[in-house]
């Protein structure tokens, strides 16, 4: 009878302590899911400077090798990125593959800046920076500096290679590998970023449908695609360009990087 009671009062404590151990998870994940995961990395500066948690990746193409982070960008970040490129746009050059300088064309109608090193210091850049070497797999050494660009109605730039054609851009840092396209603003009607070797249907780009894929801004986002395939080689597929805008104002940060470090 001694040994009976001993077994059930055993029995008792450790049922007892898994349904609490049970209640406490429980609890746990519900604070979770009300907090959509965010308050679980605020003690964690890493995990909070990358977004864990929040950033959620889709891959939307094989060939080419398109992923969109969704909230990849804060509120905030997006606002300071804009808001430190404001005064210092200007109209937007493509490169002359025989010098390497820019100059004015009709394949691209908007206006940019490049952030400078000091401006690249700034604790926010510097976790946007730690979050694209991260999620790209690329050391955050090999990437160019961020430039913003605004583009408003009608402006769009049409299909192009970001990798290079020629040897002088090559000099510095190598072949670029890898875009990374963030996007600062939503208020804007068309501005998508359009990949017409991408996929086997249709897409909206600027107003009208055309064969390929496209993506549209929204705020926080991320595309990252890759110029370069798994072979090496560069990919002519990686063709993409950003749709004409047709009402408001797009906002968009670009990070370009290369094979190897640029500074």
């Amino acid at each position: 009878m001694a040994r009976m009671r001993f077994i059930f009062g055993l029995l008792t404590i450790v049922t007892i302590g898994m349904i609490t151990v049970a209640l406490f998870q429980l609890a746990f994940i519900r604070r979770l899911e009300e907090s959509s995961g965010v308050s679980y990395w605020e003690s964690d500066t890493e995990g909070k400077a990358l977004r864990l948690g929040s950033v959620k990746p889709e891959i939307i193409s094989w060939a080419p090798r398109i992923i969109v982070f969704h909230n990849f960008l804060s509120m905030e970040e997006c606002d300071h990125l804009v808001a430190i490129a404001r005064p210092r746009l200007q109209t937007s050059t493509v490169v002359d593959y025989k010098t390497g300088k820019g100059f004015k064309s009709d394949v691209r109608t908007s206006s940019g800046m490049f952030l400078n090193y000091e401006q690249r210091k700034h604790p926010l850049v510097q976790a946007i920076e730690k979050r694209i070497s991260v999620f790209s797999q690329i050391p955050a050494e090999n990437g160019e500096l961020i430039q913003v660009l605004r583009y408003e109605k009608d402006e769009y730039y049409k299909p192009h290679f970001d990798y290079f054609s020629d040897t002088f851009n090559l000099k510095r840092g190598g072949q670029r590998i890898a875009t990374m396209l963030m996007y600062l603003s939503s208020d804007v009607d068309g501005g998508e970023t359009y990949f017409p070797a991408a996929g086997n249907g249709s897409c909206s780009c600027g107003g009208q449908f055309v064969k390929g894929l496209s993506v549209k801004p929204v705020k926080g986002d991320a595309v990252l695609f890759w110029s370069m395939g798994l072979d090496g080689k560069s990919d002519p597929k990686s063709l993409h360009g950003g749709c004409g805008v047709l009402n408001g104002e797009k906002w968009s940060a670009t990070k370009w990087m290369r094979e190897r470090t640029t500074y």
